[in-house]
């Protein structure tokens, strides 16, 4: 073990030295790297940007960073892209003049001076981060070391994108940014005011023989810090009773399983074939927002974004007091602002979609939830911060 983390370690040394040596060679102006969730999906808000690019200033020469696990979406789509840590990404990383993603990059890759870093981020907060924890539970760090870490890496970041007003108090103060930041909206919720919106919904079913007589629940539930394999790997224990929810709503509804990118598991639907399906490495959730009809969460960023639409929202919080005083704490009472009831049990979570239509209250909270967070988004997200990153920094 001790001498498989000293040649690991001796590894990275190199490939730091090798990355400082390339970085001297002059920069590509029109280059820039791009890499969502640590280069496991072409998804996110470094996709609309892409996306924008390619489509309004195809002069530039836009490259993908691939974990090679996941390279075959990639590949099926025609995205260019480099393999992580290889030779060539090296040598694009090294030479280019923007990185957009929407994680943290790992700190031994040193970030060139000709090199502008573009931090999109991936949510608007509910649970609290960084300096605003007050311990860390992930496993494999320490509380001081973590905070130390991403602060490091946060002093590389030219350019962070904040959603809205909250959003922009709370980036700033727990990232102890004290750079551009850019107040914007989300690139990537851009699709909700496309025209052809709903054309994309319906491709999407027809290509994944989704039925059209049915209405789609989309469960997307956030990861626990204190629920983990090992470090990086973590678990997600199924809360929710698929079987009742068959027998009560099957006539009527199927209901899609999108579990965060950090969980693991891999669920056996095998039993609720026709009625439960799992599309947790379908890599662009916003596709699967378009599709459904009502959204089941708990403590995940994802209600911040599905709110765009103003769809059905539910609250699945089994483990609300453990979560909000023990395992990372909220930035406000879920309870008092969420655009939805909040829900303990699965019987509760059916008898709240039968009487959805019929609770006006949540039609008034999600006018003021939409207020408060989603006052910037337009469509036009994108295309504001490349105008001030991108085409300001030529």
């Amino acid at each position: 073990m001790l001498s498989a983390l000293k040649k690991s370690s001796l590894s990275k040394l190199a490939y730091k030295l090798l990355f400082k040596m390339v970085s001297i060679l002059p920069a590509k102006p029109n280059l820039i790297i791009f890499e969502s969730f640590l280069g496991k999906q072409y998804s996110d808000s470094p996709r609309a940007i892409y996306e924008y690019l390619k489509t309004h200033y195809p002069e530039y020469d836009l490259v993908w960073s691939v974990d090679p696990r996941f390279e075959k979406g990639f590949v099926d789509k025609g995205v260019p892209y480099a393999r992580r840590f290889s030779i060539k990404w090296l040598f694009l990383m090294a030479q280019a003049r923007f990185w957009v993603t929407n994680s943290r990059m790992p700190l031994w890759i040193p970030k060139p001076k000709h090199t502008i870093y573009l931090q999109t981020w991936h949510g608007t907060p509910l649970k609290k981060l960084v300096f605003d924890m007050k311990e860390v539970r992930m496993p494999g760090t320490t509380t001081e070391d973590y905070k130390q870490h991403f602060y490091q890496e946060s002093r590389n970041w030219d350019y962070l994108i904040s959603p809205n007003r909250y959003s922009t108090e709370i980036f700033k103060r727990a990232f102890k940014f004290e750079k551009k930041l850019i107040e914007s909206g989300y690139p990537r919720n851009d699709i909700f005011y496309k025209p052809e919106r709903d054309e994309i919904a319906k491709r999407f079913k027809e290509i994944h023989h989704l039925p059209n007589d049915k209405k789609i629940i989309l469960y997307a539930p956030t990861w626990r810090d204190n629920q983990f394999y090992q470090i990086g790997k973590y678990k997600m224990d199924l809360q929710l009773d698929l079987t009742l929810l068959q027998q009560e709503l099957g006539e009527e509804y199927i209901i899609i399983l999108r579990m965060h990118y950090l969980v693991a598991e891999n669920f056996n639907l095998d039993a609720f074939k026709g009625f439960a399906y799992d599309f947790s490495k379908h890599e662009d959730i916003q596709e699967l927002y378009l599709i459904s009809d009502l959204l089941i969460t708990d403590y995940s960023s994802v209600f911040f974004d599905y709110a765009n639409l103003k769809r059905p929202m539910i609250f699945f919080t089994y483990d609300l007091d453990e979560y909000k005083e023990d395992i990372r704490g909220f930035y406000f009472n879920l309870a008092e602002k969420a655009p939805g009831p909040l829900v303990k049990t699965t019987a509760e979570v059916i008898e709240a979609i039968k009487g959805y239509e019929e609770n006006k209250v949540y039609a008034d909270k999600m006018n003021e939830f939409y207020q408060q967070f989603c006052y910037l988004e337009d469509g036009h997200a994108a295309e504001r911060v490349v105008n001030e990153v991108i085409l300001k920094n030529k």
